[in-house]
């Protein structure tokens, strides 16, 4: 409009001369003569545009349009056949298929009026008849071309209209492009705002649900496959939910208003636009079809890598013991490969819709330009509507390729959610009931009733019939053979599995009844492995007591025999400690896993095998100190040392999973060979 037509929006003059008037109403019906002069009121010799509403101002301007056609077909048809030269100068005055616009609008008056003073009405009605038949869109070309010559009669600055719309139109371009900016912003801070929140309470969901897992789930997933599922998947979900708000979202909107536009600047032109959004989704669906299979392997495959990777950094000393790098290298090489080739597969496939696009994108542009230069030649389009074609078919195009390129993300992303799910949806093998039972002034009384075990899915029973008590003051040992059911005994009382048959009581209250919290907080538990966290000293013992104080800190670091090499430490219980107690050695590890148990000063005590990495003068020690600790409570230990049971109140012999003896040491080497034969095999016959 600023270039093509002057700054010009209307395709009627908002102030007419009373020549002008006649002129043009001269080539109207009777109706649009009186409707467009009831649209002017007169002053003087110049006719001014009321106000009027929208409706009323569009028929004025069809009006007009036809009006100022009329005229043109009448005057170019008297111009070929030499007539109405009572002027003396229509051959001369020059006529182009636009218009008049480089004449003077002064030479038309004093050629055309005089001419339809003599003409009959009948002559010009054919004239007004063909300009209604003609295509609308002519009539806001021919109509503002004569505007521009009725505004130059009233002494109208056409300059000043055309730069004051340029630069009125250039200030809105501009406030409209800041307010783009502004959302954009807006988006972005919303977009990850929301994505981040929404992560982290996934990683949270994640890490709770993984923490209320019993050891039956952690046999269902792997540690490399959580691990993956709470920082990579959740990843995938995050970036698919940042930019979903940013493009998921906005490219339908701007694809959709880029039609609607497309289609009310020429409805001529839209069968390109039609053809071009058919092939891009023959073009997306054939590229989709090929690649979301490989995206569902993906994940699996970085779980593999993680898995690999993770037995490597765990078993380095393993592998370098026994010279096995390189097998090693080739295992993870596998892994890698395997991830490799998928995901340069799935890029090299998506990587076509980029070239694929803008070749549909030059195509369209081209066909536009193509088709939309004939439409201008005819005055069906003006240039600027086609430019603005343009515009919204690059807009439909681009937004089609923000889609595609969202569809990358959201197969691997809706994969990396159900396996999340997974995890989230695991029903718990283990949970507390509606209405537990309070643990209230404990004393200790432990009774294994008929207990039996199995693994989920195993065809056996670990544990057959256990039934034993173990009471308060006193220490419950079990010994027995490798794989005999020793440690999955103890590990039934916290309930990390719960027992297949029988059941377990705490002072007559069966533990499944009770709260699983409440039952871990009156029971001190040292694993076969001992795990520290990083930190350092002080907080790992504070994992028993969150409140204890350094005097506490210090008793259990004594009675576990850890003193002195705390002492000899730099900073003491500050000293810190590597992820798992790396900078610690095994038997250190141990005690202070042990002092971590007694600061609980728990009712129930837990030593699952936790003096093997101790010398015998440590060993002897710590028991010595631990039966003036533990005088009131109820002690379990696991042990495959017979001096470390051997003044136990009770120990409790297994073999597959039975209980072939139970009593004093005295009384197992009268009465139950088993326990003799492991006696023998460690002890002098004097120490037996």
């Amino acid at each position: 409009v600023g270039i093509q037509y002057g700054g010009i929006e209307d395709s009627y003059p908002s102030q007419l001369s009373e020549n002008g008037m006649n002129l043009i109403t001269a080539f109207m019906s009777e109706a649009d003569k009186n409707q467009f002069i009831g649209a002017y009121t007169k002053s003087d010799s110049v006719y001014k545009q009321n106000e009027l509403d929208e409706d009323t101002a569009k028929a004025v301007s069809d009006i007009y349009g036809r009006g100022v056609y009329s005229f043109m077909l009448f005057t170019k048809d008297m111009m070929s056949e030499n007539a109405g030269n009572t002027s003396g100068s229509a051959n001369e005055m020059p006529v182009d298929s636009e218009g008049f616009a480089d004449v003077d609008i002064n030479e038309i008056y004093d050629m055309i009026l005089p001419m339809l003073a003599v003409i009959p009405r009948e002559n010009i009605e054919p004239f007004i008849e063909s300009a209604k038949n003609a295509d609308p869109s002519l009539y806001n070309s021919v109509g503002i071309t004569f505007t521009k010559l009725f505004y130059k009669e009233n002494g109208v600055d056409l300059n000043k209209i055309q730069r004051d719309y340029i630069v009125y139109t250039g200030v809105k371009m501009l406030g409209v492009s800041l307010l783009g900016i502004a959302a954009a912003v807006a988006v972005g801070f919303i977009a990850s705002k929301v994505g981040a929140s929404v992560a982290k309470r996934m990683r949270h969901d994640m890490f709770s649900k993984v923490e209320s897992f019993s050891s039956g789930e952690f046999d269902k997933f792997s540690t490399a496959s959580l691990i993956t599922r709470t920082t990579n998947d959740i990843t995938n979900v995050q970036m698919l939910i940042i930019m979903g708000i940013r493009l998921l979202c906005y490219s339908p909107i701007m694809a959709a208003g880029g039609i609607i536009m497309a289609l009310s600047k020429s409805v001529s032109l839209s069968w390109i636009i039609t053809v071009a959004v058919l092939v891009m989704f023959i073009l997306i669906g054939s590229v989709f079809s090929i690649a979301i299979p490989k995206f569902k392997s993906l994940q699996k495959l970085i779980d593999r890598v993680n898995l690999v990777a993770r037995e490597n950094l765990s078993g380095m000393m393993v592998i370098r013991a026994f010279g096995n790098e390189s097998y090693e290298e080739n295992r993870f090489e596998k892994a890698n490969s395997d991830l490799s080739d998928t995901t340069r597969f799935v890029q090299r496939v998506m990587s076509f819709m980029m070239p694929s696009m803008m070749v549909i994108m030059n195509v369209v542009m081209l066909a536009i330009v193509w088709v939309g230069a004939y439409a201008i030649e005819q005055s069906t389009l003006n240039i600027g509507d086609m430019m603005a074609f343009i515009q919204y078919a690059m807009q439909i195009i681009m937004s089609f390729l923000m889609i595609a390129m969202m569809f990358i993300m959201v197969p691997r992303a809706a994969v990396s959610a159900s396996r999340i799910m997974e995890v989230l949806d695991t029903e718990l093998s283990i949970s507390d009931i509606e209405n537990p039972k309070p643990l209230k002034n404990i004393k200790g009384e432990i009774k294994f009733n008929n207990v039996s075990f199995a693994y989920h899915n195993a065809e056996e029973l670990v544990l057959s019939d256990i039934t034993f008590t173990a009471k308060p003051g006193e220490t419950t040992a079990f010994i027995g053979a490798t794989g005999s059911g020793k440690s999955t005994l103890v590990n039934l009382l916290p309930r990390f599995y719960d027992v297949t048959s029988g059941s377990i009581t705490i002072d007559g209250i069966d533990i499944r009844e009770v709260a699983q919290k409440e039952l871990r907080d009156n029971i001190g538990y040292v694993p076969q492995k001992g795990m520290l966290f990083s930190g350092d000293i002080a907080s790992n013992i504070r994992y028993g007591k969150e409140d204890a104080d350094v005097s506490e800190i210090n008793n259990a670091i004594e009675i576990a025999q850890a003193k002195q090499f705390v002492d000899e430490t730099e900073f003491g219980i500050e000293t810190s400690i590597a992820q798992g107690g790396g900078n610690v050695s095994g038997g250190q590890k141990q005690r202070l896993s042990i002092a971590r148990a007694l600061i609980k000063k728990a009712p129930i005590y837990i030593f699952d095998d936790s003096f093997s990495a101790l010398d015998f003068k440590t060993d002897a020690a710590l028991r010595r100190a631990l039966k003036k600790y533990t005088a009131d409570s109820t002690v379990l230990i696991v042990a495959q040392r017979v001096s470390t049971i051997m003044n136990a109140e009770q120990i409790i012999v297994l073999d597959e999973g039975k209980i072939v003896g139970k009593g004093t040491h005295k009384q197992l080497m009268e009465s139950c060979a088993e326990y003799r034969e492991i006696a023998l095999s460690q002890l002098a016959q004097e120490e037996v």
